[in-house]
């Protein structure tokens, strides 16, 4: 004799399993499914006490699946967050009046504010370290006048100048940040550092303000206030106060930053600086999935140039982007092209070439790694050689290529077989847990599964019945779980269970239908053999003529169909 069935037993049932239907089901897929589960497990059509009464919770429990899936909005929220998110209490994203969707979007707002949050207890630490090259002796030699100079029979190059920067941020409270950030810098032999301290309040959903505090040896004390406020949803203003203490006086500065969003993917920006360097600029940026486009105007004191650039974004799995832009003013012309790849998850590498009069012709590499940024600036001739661009542009592609074929390309198939590994592993240790929860639970599964057949008895006579009075589809025998058929596989053991009552309960009007779902949670069925591949095995008899088929565990199943029917001519 069966147990009794536990609360926990019943409420670890998933609704459409329960139900037999699709998660895509509509809303009179539902209706049937649940008219039919009421007539099977309605308490008035048993008269046994203990019958009755396991089938009156079996009845509320479908009850109040149907209840669940047919409203929209507690079915969006079951989708999302299952019988947890139902029973929440003053929960916010659960607002009844909410649209599905509504509710879809509030739960990945959620989800991002959440992961907002996880990043915000972090020091979020920024950096860049910048290295200067001197590499002119490699095309502006000097050898006839030299060359019984020692050691002037090789190209001298140097480091010239270095800058590192940090910064850290340690969010206070829900509206307070504070950000430290420091920076060293040498040239030729020179160099000094300063130490930054700034307090950011968000001050509304429109606006923040910052004030800054700084000191180094090279220049004297720096207070700062920035403000940044969204006048209209399509317009920001961002303003930059300064002073800078020196041994000169007090130098003041101030910058105004206004910009307009002119549609989807185009901004438009003034800018106005009054200070050391004095000037007006004017820009508009236009960013799409495929490109991004600039052209600038400034007039100031002492420079005033016109810019504009194009980078062009390809659609690939490593983000390639081709770059060029031209940049011509008081100072000179200058002709910049290059191209940036992603290397690994989180490494972009990126090279330029910079040819310029009076600059001349200078190599840019860069490489960002997370929030690390590392560039070297390597400056190549003062004068424009042609070979000097030549080999700025070729050299670092070969180079590229073949450290992508000799160090990369191994080391993200090494990494990528890493992954796996830890996933089979991971997956490995899952389903061993899921087999030892099954094996625990196993005993209540089997009683629930007693109950349910013991149900149904009932109500499968009837159907037989009705079915063998108009030769209609009769299951002879179904199995479930684990067959081996393969003769190298004989040592393995069988482990199946017996599902003819529970499939010939679902019959109805001559026809069996199985949705795109594992089998294990249908009324009457469990899982025999947890983390292994199952099948559904059905001997079944329609018009008097015996038919058989074989399905995978989550393949849909739709009888009677006449390529299943057994040949005995054979």
């Amino acid at each position: 004799m069966a147990t009794a069935l536990s609360e926990e037993e019943l409420d670890n049932e998933d609704y459409y399993s329960l139900l037999n239907v699709r998660r895509e089901a509509s809303s009179e897929e539902l209706k049937a499914a649940y008219r039919r589960l009421c007539m099977l497990y309605h308490p008035d059509k048993h008269r046994d006490p203990e019958l009755k009464s396991q089938a009156e919770r079996l009845f509320n429990l479908v009850h109040q699946a149907y209840e669940v899936l047919s409203d929209p909005q507690t079915r969006a929220i079951y989708d999302i967050y299952g019988k947890r998110g139902l029973e929440m209490e003053g929960w916010e994203v659960v607002e009844r009046r909410r649209t599905p969707a509504e509710i879809r979007e509030e739960f990945e707002r959620l989800q991002r504010e959440r992961e907002e949050r996880r990043l915000q207890q972090r020091t979020n630490p920024k950096g860049t370290i910048s290295v200067g090259v001197d590499a002119t002796d490699l095309f502006d030699r000097y050898d006839e006048e030299y060359e019984d100079v020692s050691g002037s029979s090789f190209p001298q190059i140097e480091i010239n100048k270095m800058h590192i920067s940090q910064s850290i941020e340690a969010p206070l409270t829900a509206t307070d940040t504070a950000i430290l950030s420091g920076s060293l810098s040498t040239q030729n032999g020179n160099g000094g550092g300063s130490i930054n301290f700034a307090l950011r309040r968000v001050t509304s959903a429109k606006g923040w303000g910052e004030l800054e505090f700084g000191a180094g040896d090279l220049q004297g004390p720096l207070f700062g206030l920035k403000l940044f406020r969204n006048l209209t949803p399509r317009c920001f203003v961002t303003t930059n106060c300064a002073l800078q203490f020196s041994s000169r006086g007090i130098r003041p500065g101030l910058t105004t930053v206004l910009a307009r969003n002119l549609d989807k993917n185009t901004v438009g920006y003034l800018q106005w600086r009054w200070g050391i360097q004095s000037a007006m600029n004017t820009s508009i940026v236009r960013d799409t999935k495929t490109s991004h486009f600039t052209v600038a105007l400034q007039l100031g004191i002492p420079h005033s140039f016109a810019l504009i650039s194009y980078q062009h974004k390809f659609q690939d799995d490593d983000q390639t982007r081709v770059k060029g832009s031209l940049k011509a003013g008081f100072f000179g012309t200058v002709v910049e092209y290059g191209a940036e790849r992603k290397i690994s998850r989180h490494s972009v590498l990126g090279a330029a070439v910079s040819v310029g009069v009076p600059q001349g012709v200078s190599l840019k590499v860069k490489l960002n790694r997370a929030s690390q940024t590392y560039f070297f600036p390597i400056h190549l001739t003062d004068q424009l050689l042609p070979s000097a661009m030549f080999y700025a542009t070729v050299g670092p592609l070969v180079v590229y290529f073949a450290m992508h074929r000799l160090i990369i390309k191994p080391y993200l198939r090494a990494q990528k077989e890493k992954e796996l590994e830890k996933q089979r592993e991971s997956a490995a240790t899952d389903v061993l847990q899921k087999k030892q929860e099954a094996e625990s639970a196993g005993p209540d599964c089997v009683i629930l599964v007693l109950w349910q057949v013991r149900l149904m008895q009932e109500s499968v006579r009837r159907i037989i019945e009705a079915e063998e009075s108009r030769m209609g589809l009769i299951i002879v025998n179904a199995w479930y779980g684990k067959f081996v058929n393969d003769k190298s596989r004989k040592s393995e053991k069988v482990k199946v269970i017996d599902v003819t009552v529970p499939l010939q309960c679902l019959v109805k009007d001559s026809k069996l239908i199985l949705t795109e779902a594992s089998k294990a949670g249908l009324p009457g069925f469990y899982d025999p053999c947890v983390g292994e591949e199952k099948n559904l095995k059905v001997l079944y008899q329609f018009r008097g003529v015996l038919h058989q088929v074989m399905v995978l565990d989550s393949e849909a199943l739709r009888i009677p169909k006449q390529s299943h029917r057994i040949d005995t001519d054979g």
